[in-house]
């Protein structure tokens, strides 16, 4: 049985400049085919426009708010908010409030640097 505790797993930076830590991935359960992170970004900060080729994504917001923003589409999103981003599509947040923004991020298939792809905006 996997139970992964959110204290014992040591943040790192996406390459979208989201602060991350992985709760549950191949790389330290027995869950192959997805992954949950939990991410943070700080006041005032925006993820670098990206997307991800084969991955699909969820956030949920467990705090905070922000702006999030899928193919130019922008919506307002705070605690409670569930958001799909499908494969391919150009995606960032922004965190547009004074307290960190605090979303799980479900990935599936799992979370690779390699399926990130950067987009000049």
């Amino acid at each position: 049985m996997d139970v992964i505790n959110r204290e014992h797993c040591t943040p790192f930076v996406t390459k979208d400049g989201s602060i991350i830590r992985e709760l549950l991935a191949h790389r330290n359960s027995s869950i192959g085919n997805q992954s949950l992170a939990e991410a943070t970004v700080p006041p005032g900060v925006i993820t670098q426009l990206h997307h991800h080729p084969t991955t699909e994504e969820i956030y949920y917001v467990l705090s905070g708010s922000g702006q999030m923003e899928i193919e130019g589409q922008k919506r307002q999103v705070g605690p409670g908010d569930a958001i799909a981003i499908p494969p391919g599509k150009s995606h960032r947040i922004h965190n547009n409030s004074t307290a960190d923004l605090v979303f799980l991020c479900c990935c599936a298939p799992g979370y690779e640097h390699s399926d990130t792809v950067l987009v000049d905006s």
